[in-house]
């Protein structure tokens, strides 16, 4: 059991402390890095101004034996390094930049352990950098590290590979995580990751963050696409098998090996779980259920052998995750047994109270092993060097840290590999987007749509119909992509930026051509002009703008109040007396009650990525009349009833619109993957 102080008593302590410290400043000696150390114990002790640390009953979290078991190999190798190690080269590792602010000719002079590109970085900070240019900027760092003086310690490149080699031109773009969840089908997940992996290595990068973990229960949060169900068992198995896919089988000679990527399970912890769904808020949940709610998907994870975990900006009951030292080092460490090191989110840290984005003892003293510093590493560089060499810094917290960043190099054999563009499938550009990861991909996008609702058995339509498509999103493969896809919000994209991709028309166009059937494009659902009259039917595709973290949190959950055009050109084709298929891309449940009504057959499609023909798939029979598909695909989340409605499944009473589990099938009966875990 860790326990805090009273709020009186912490808030006295820490006031007399920071008064000290900014005394001590001001001397601008010995008596400020004194009071510094003391900040940053206090800190600790008792993080968020004002108020005592929750408690915490390690004794209460899962148990679990390190993942990988240990290798006296790898363990001698590692003290060797860290007995030639400076402490400069050993705080190098500690630290990550972003490609924006360093180049490979910094290394010479900063150590560091890892580089990252940030959502919108990209080599030369070029917009759709063609993917060779990633290929050798890998090489160029990958010389630096290996041609600097003093100990060699090979760099990471992380990446957020999220749903496929997603930054890349070219890439496989699949189903963002609510989708996949919608499947059900963790053979499926591991094979996207297996193919993220292949695709990350022709580009020379070595580490992904992903898979996200997080339990989304409330559905105004922004990044609940990046959630896949609100029922932790479903995250568990689907979090499980995305790792396996990307590094290989733990235990096995493919762990970590060839066309293998380092993954990361994010963020630790409770993300998913804050209060209004706020993004980076605060989670209120209490001990028992943030065991129950939100570490299910980490056991598994753990099991599964992820070698690093990501720190959430968010807190938990007023302390940020970054400063949690219980949670990241007792429990996480300690009792669940992680092996592998903890690396900061975005500047993270320094939202840390007392710190600075160039300046955070508290978060390396409670346990994050590498701080995510894009734009203030040299200076943070500069800041733990001299924390190290005062004490403010433990040297055992230090080698502790160290230790653990070179047993994961160790583990992914970046000490032997050679130049990224030396490896295996590295610079195969044919592989990024191949015909065979583009059929999974389309293949995850027929097994994710959810079938709400079909009255009248619409479908599926008739290929040699007449068919209007309507919607300002059908004819969108950067819409129908969503968030983290080339740019970080999603955003700026045509359809020439994936030349690999079809749009939702392009394979409702295809499907339709190859049975004799006419397809009329009009996004505001315009008919009369048409040289084939009224249509047959209409398949309207509408929802959600890309976006991602920081920017996709919501006021309101109804679809009508936000998109009213939208709900006004179902009513119209349905006055009509046109059969109305709504396809709604969405990244989150929404309350879509009034389209449901004016819709005859409507499809949760989520964020299906790249391949749109996955949908025609669905949506139609084939010229012979024959059905070699139906929806399979049912609800990970459930949908509200009413407007702002937080719904989970588990609550009492359970009342949503459509509950966990649903979704139907073309002849009208429960799909096969509906089960409830």
């Amino acid at each position: 059991m860790v326990e805090g102080g009273t709020a009186a008593g912490g808030m006295e302590e820490r006031e007399s402390t920071r008064s000290a410290w900014r005394s001590g400043r001001r001397a601008d000696g010995k008596q400020a890095l004194i009071a510094a150390a003391a900040l940053a114990t206090a800190i600790c002790a008792a993080p968020a101004w004002g108020q005592s640390p929750p408690a915490v009953d390690v004794a209460a979290w899962p148990a679990l034996p390190p993942q990988p078991p240990t290798d006296p190999k790898h363990e001698a190798f590692v003290d060797g390094l860290l007995s030639k190690m400076s402490v400069e080269e050993k705080v190098g590792q500690l630290i990550q930049a972003d490609i924006a602010t360093i180049r490979p000719e910094d290394i010479a002079r900063y150590p560091l352990g890892s580089i990252l590109n940030g959502g919108d970085s990209s080599p030369d900070m070029a917009a759709r950098v063609p993917a060779p240019e990633w290929l050798k900027l890998a090489d160029a760092f990958y010389a630096a590290a290996r041609e600097r003086k003093g100990t060699y310690v090979p760099l990471m490149w992380g990446i957020d590979a999220v749903h496929g080699q997603n930054k890349i031109i070219g890439a496989t773009i699949f189903p963002h995580n609510i989708g996949l969840g919608a499947t059900r089908d963790p053979a499926l997940i591991e094979k996207i990751g297996e193919i993220t992996a292949q695709e990350v290595t022709v580009t020379g990068q070595d580490w992904v963050f992903a898979p996200t973990v997080a339990v989304a229960r409330d559905d105004h949060w922004g990044r609940t696409y990046e959630s896949y169900s609100e029922d932790p068992a479903i995250v568990a198995t689907s979090a499980a098998a995305l790792i396996k896919g990307l590094q290989g089988e733990v235990g096995t000679p493919d762990f970590l090996g060839a066309g293998h990527v380092i993954a990361t399970a994010k963020h630790f912890l409770g993300d998913g779980g804050t209060n209004g769904g706020k993004d980076q808020g605060d989670t209120l949940a209490s001990e028992v259920d943030l065991i129950a709610i939100h570490a299910p998907g980490y056991v598994a994870a753990l099991k599964a052998g992820v070698q690093t975990i990501m720190a959430s900006y968010s807190s938990w009951r007023g302390l940020k995750m970054h400063a949690d030292r219980a949670l990241l080092t007792d429990v996480l460490k300690g009792r669940m047994g992680f092996a592998g090191f903890i690396v900061g989110d975005w500047n993270g840290h320094e939202q840390v109270p007392g710190c600075t984005k160039s300046d955070c003892p508290i978060a390396t003293n409670a346990g994050v092993d590498m701080l995510m510093a894009p734009d203030g590493w040299r200076d943070l560089f500069a800041a733990m060097v001299r924390e190290v060499k005062d004490g403010t810094i433990p040297t055992a917290r230090l080698d502790d840290a160290v230790r653990r960043v070179l047993a994961v190099k160790v583990r992914a054999g970046l000490f032997e590999k050679p130049r990224p563009s030396a490896r295996p499938f590295a610079g195969k550009f044919d592989l990024l987007g191949a015909p065979e990861h583009r059929a999974v991909a389309r293949q995850a996008v027929r097994e994710s749509l959810v079938l709400l609702k079909n009255a009248g058995s619409v479908l599926p339509l008739k290929p040699g119909r007449r068919i209007l498509v309507a919607g300002d999103a059908a004819d969108d493969i950067g819409r129908q992509s969503g968030g983290w896809t080339l740019s970080w919000q999603g955003t700026g994209n045509l359809n020439g930026d994936f030349p690999h991709g079809q749009s939702i028309y392009a394979g409702i166009e295809e499907a339709v051509g190859a049975g004799g059937g006419t397809v009329h494009l009009s996004p505001k659902g315009e008919f009369q002009d048409s040289p084939d009259g009224k249509p047959d039917a209409a398949i309207v595709v509408i929802g959600e703008r890309p976006y991602a973290e920081m920017k996709g949190d919501l006021v309101t959950t109804s679809w009508s109040a936000m998109h009213p055009e939208d709900l006004a050109l179902l009513k119209r084709l349905n006055a009509a007396g046109i059969p109305v298929v709504t396809v709604f891309l969405s990244g989150r449940p929404l309350w879509v009650d009034p389209e449901l009504d004016a819709s005859d057959a409507f499809v949760a499609a989520w964020l299906p990525g790249t391949e749109g023909g996955g949908i025609a798939d669905l949506l139609f029979e084939k010229p012979d009349g024959s059905r070699p598909y139906d929806f399979r695909g049912t609800l990970s989340f459930s949908w509200p009833r009413v407007a702002d409605q937080v719904v989970n499944v588990g609550d009492v009473p359970y009342e949503p619109r459509f509950p966990v589990g649903y979704g139907l099938t073309l002849g009208g009966a429960p799909a096969a993957q509906g089960a409830t875990p």
